[in-house]
């Protein structure tokens, strides 16, 4: 069983999960096909559904257009309180949010803002944009 290939797993999909440890039936069972699917997505592969059933149909030995709607409806229902609690964020929400920690939350007050042009000397930035060469001494 340890090397058991992992049935109605084509062979994106199955490159897929041996990227995120998943390799055997056994691997499967362990983590269980909500976990396998997660773990693939937060790789950054972009997993269709049928990888989902397809892989509740391996763990029930069936293939995965065999599952019943329940079946099908239990597995999003885990999957979405699954991704509520740990939300997947996209490369861009994730930079967004080290940004927020490094620098504030992002919300200056508005005198603050008003203040100046932003590289803190002081000033509105109209001496640099109209001053002679004299002005830089």
């Amino acid at each position: 069983m340890a090397n058991e290939k992992i049935r109605n797993v084509g062979p994106k999909s199955a490159a897929w999960l041996r990227q995120v440890g998943v390799r055997t039936l056994e691997d499967l069972q362990r983590i269980g096909p909500v976990e396998a699917f997660l773990k693939t997505k937060r790789a950054g592969f972009r997993p269709s559904l049928n990888l989902l059933y397809s892989m509740a149909g391996a763990l029930a030995d069936c293939h995965w257009t065999e599952l019943g709607d329940t079946a099908k409806h239990e597995l999003i229902a885990a999957l979405e309180a699954a991704e509520a609690a740990n939300p997947i964020r996209n490369r861009w929400e994730k930079g967004a949010q080290r940004s927020a920690q490094r620098d504030g939350d992002g919300s200056a007050p508005a005198a603050a803002a008003e203040e100046g042009d932003g590289f803190g000397d002081g000033d509105s930035g109209v001496r640099e944009l109209t001053g002679t060469h004299g002005d830089f001494d």
